[in-house]
Parts: structure tokens; C-alpha cells; sequence
């Protein structure tokens, strides 16, 4: 999830872990424990674009890091405020670095939570950016962080807000299994065969929701309102893989694929090669753009390849969101 989202979960469990002891600090410190495991992103800055990729939310994000950073965080803590045990102070950072990959787990991306497992969970019912998810969770935290610590009312409104946001992040799981149905059900009557399929929310919302399904040359797009009164529409991207040619011998290559988990396209443009991960969809509605939210530029460079990430611009962003809302309305 974003940055903000997590540091609003850590500061909520830190204050039902230690908020009675230390009072606003629990929160602070629990807000500030919820932005650690994201430091993976420095990666960014020292590795090519792939190990970055293969970093993205792996050790930072797993069991291992919440048990060895909680115990080192914990010991240090537990030195320095000796208002809480050390045993108080072990469960609070644990807590605090567990909690913020089991949210994550549920987006896109996923986790690496039984890292050096190469498993990755990735529920995709939920968008990285939610505000039905985030804004409740924190006006519920501020009405916590008004009342006097170890108060009746300080605990209610923070159990509150952790209710909330749970139920809702079930509501999401439910509301993708309907709309999994959906989508079965318009690929049967249109009679359309297919190897498999993903299915996850479009940007900042839970009502529209967009499938990925794989056929034997191409990967099909379509997109399902709860408002929607006319049938799915599925458009088809070819695969299009053999344009890879040689580079899909490198082994960065084949390690993008694998991030991708298959789900990829390659288009040919004029500068070159690019590799589109289809688990993110596009950054439009149209069906005739080809402009994906993850695209990589494969070149040349001496004996190796260099990938590169297509940058996005904020424009394109801008027009998405207008897009999108006047897609949830309905088709």
C-alpha cells in the first residue's frame, strides 16, 4: 500500500500495543516502524532495474525481517524507555514490521512474507492507493490521538478504526469474487477460450474491476462496473513474445519475465523493445492505447542488456482518473 496508509496501520497498532504505557509515542514510533520495511526501495539507487524489481518488497517485506528487526528494535527500545518490558517492546515492533506486509500482500504486487521462499502472495483485491481504505482508518486514528492516554474512548476509536479497515479489506475480497464470476460468465457466453485469468480493482476504487485472461496468441482485456447494464467487452493484446528475438536469451530478460510471471507483451516501437507486465493494467481506457503502466525498454549494451523503465507522465495520469471516473458510472 502507500506510504501514508502504512504509517496510519503502524501508528493504530502501536497505540493497541503500548498506547496505555507510552501514550502518542507508541504512535509515532508505530508510524514511524511502518515506513521501514518500504526502504527497500534504495535499492533503486545502487542496482539495475531488475535486481531492484526482485528486491521490491522481498526480505524487507518477509517473517524473517519482522522477527530479526523486531528483536533488535525491541532490546534497543526496551533500553531506552523502560516504561514498557522488553517483551512488550518485542511484540510492539514485531507487530508493527509484520502487519505492514500482510497489508501489502493484498495488492498487485505482493509479498515476499516467507522470504527466501520464493513464494510471493498477491491477493490483488486491492488497489495500492484506496481511499475508502485509508481516510476512515485515519480520521478514526486523529479521534484516537485527541483522547487522554489509557482513556476508554482513546481505545474505542482506535479499535475503530482497525475494525473499519478490515472489514472493508474483506468486503474487497468479496466483492472480487463476484466480480471473478462476472467475468467467467461473459467469457462462456461469448464463447471465448482461454488458459487463464487475474482479475484486480482499477486505481483508488473498488467498484470497477479489470480481468487479464490468457488465450494461446494473445491476452484479452476487459473491465466490469457494479454499474454496468451492457455485457463485457474483452479486447485482445497479441502476445506477440517472438519479437524478443536474441534478447530473450539474456538472463535479465528472463528474469523480467519471470517478475512478470508471464503475463507480458512485447511491442516494437521506434526506439525499440519493450516488455509491457500486463498485471497492471494500462495507464488508459482506450482500447487502441499501448501504453502500459509497466513497460521496459530492452537495448543493447556490449556483451549484456540494458532494461530501462518507461517513465510515466503526469498527464497521463491526470486523464486516467478522469477516464476512470466516468467509467465506474457504468458502460
Amino acid at each position: 500500500m502507500d506510504s501514508v496508509t502504512q504509517i496510519v496501520l503502524g501508528a493504530a497498532v502501536g497505540e493497541a500495543v503500548l498506547g496505555k504505557k507510552i501514550g502518542n509515542k507508541a504512535m509515532l514510533l508505530g508510524a514511524i516502524a511502518g515506513t521501514i520495511p518500504d526502504l527497500d526501495v534504495i535499492a533503486n539507487r545502487f542496482t539495475d532495474t531488475v535486481t531492484a524489481l526482485e528486491i521490491h518488497r522481498g526480505f524487507t517485506h518477509s517473517i524473517v525481517f519482522a522477527v530479526v528487526f523486531g528483536l533488535l528494535f525491541g532490546w534497543l527500545l526496551s533500553l531506552w524507555d523502560r516504561r514498557a518490558s522488553l517483551k512488550e517492546w518485542l511484540w510492539f515492533w514485531f507487530l508493527c514490521f509484520f502487519t505492514h506486509p500482510l497489508l501489502d500482500a493484498h495488492t498487485t504486487w505482493g509479498t515476499q512474507l516467507f522470504w527466501p521462499l520464493d513464494i510471493r502472495l498477491e491477493y490483488k483485491n486491492i488497489f495500492v492507493i484506496d481511499p475508502l481504505y485509508t481516510l476512515p482508518f485515519l480520521v478514526f486514528l486523529i479521534l484516537a490521538m485527541l483522547q487522554k492516554r489509557g482513556s476508554i474512548k482513546r481505545r474505542k476509536f482506535n479499535n475503530l478504526g482497525l475494525i473499519v479497515s478490515s472489514s472493508y479489506m474483506v468486503l474487497t475480497l468479496i466483492t472480487k469474487a463476484i466480480t471473478y464470476q462476472k467475468f467467467e460468465k461473459a467469457l462462456e457466453e461469448q464463447n471465448i477460450d482461454y488458459l487463464g485469468m487475474i482479475t484486480k480493482p482499477s486505481p483508488l476504487n473498488t467498484i470497477l474491476w479489470t480481468a487479464n485472461v490468457e488465450t494461446k496468441d494473445a491476452f484479452l482485456i476487459g473491465d466490469y462496473s457494479f454499474f454496468d447494464t451492457k455485457p463485457i467487452q474483452f479486447f485482445p493484446y497479441p502476445k506477440n513474445h517472438e519479437a524478443l528475438g536474441n534478447f530473450g536469451e539474456y538472463n535479465k530478460v528472463q528474469r523480467l519475465i519471470k517478475i512478470t510471471k508471464g503475463w507480458y507483451t512485447i511491442s516494437e516501437k521506434q526506439d525499440g523493445i519493450y516488455l509491457n507486465d500486463l498485471r497492471f493494467g494500462k495507464i488508459s481506457l482506450d482500447p487502441q492505447s499501448d501504453k502500459f503502466a509497466f513497460s521496459f525498454l530492452i537495448e543493447n549494451e556490449g556483451d549484456d542488456v540494458k532494461i530501462t523503465e518507461e517513465p510515466k507522465e503526469v498527464k497521463e495520469g491526470g486523464k486516467l482518473l478522469s477516464d476512470l471516473w466516468e467509467r465506474i458510472k457504468g458502460n
